[in-house]
């Protein structure tokens, strides 16, 4: 997946979230999406961090802030680009 494409994928999320709790869920996105897109980072960093942010997502979808089947889409964009 090229840099455009991870980009997206946070835009993805933002968009997924239900909108009463979307400024909750940007301010941790944007560490997410820092950690992930800073330069140079190491793999095993990069697979952490990725591993938190699924984690994240799956919160979400338990909690209902985002539905089962963005969840199942985000969950594979973030494994095919970080994991």
């Amino acid at each position: 997946m090229n840099t455009n494409q991870k980009l997206r994928t946070f835009d993805l999320i933002r968009e997924a979230v239900l909108p009463e709790y979307r400024d909750r869920v940007n301010d941790y996105l944007s560490l997410y999406e820092d950690a992930l897109h800073d330069e140079p980072a190491q793999p095993e960093h990069v697979h952490a961090i990725a591993h938190q942010l699924r984690g994240y997502l799956r919160g979400l979808n338990t909690t209902r802030v985002l539905g089962m089947a963005d969840w199942e889409e985000l969950d594979r964009r973030v494994t095919e680009s970080w994991l």
